[in-house]
């Protein structure tokens, strides 16, 4: 494995940690008081939490590439 390869694999591995860390966070506030576990906006919730968390990445990872990779 080179280290392109795992630069890659890490970051992809830090963002789903992340995603779901503040997803699950956002979730636990949500399912105390607002929607019931399983329906609808416990789902939303989880798919929005990662569009944006797609977003900031492809955004952050010309930066992190380069300052690891060169």
């Amino acid at each position: 494995m080179n280290k392109k390869t795992l630069v890659g694999v890490s970051y992809v591995s830090a963002w789903i940690i992340i995603w779901g860390t503040v997803g699950s966070l956002i979730d636990f506030y949500f399912l105390q008081s607002t929607y019931l576990p399983g329906s609808l906006g416990q789902f939303l919730t989880f798919i929005i939490t990662a569009i944006i968390s797609s977003l900031i990445a492809i955004y952050m990872f010309s930066t992190i590439n380069n300052k690891f990779i060169s």
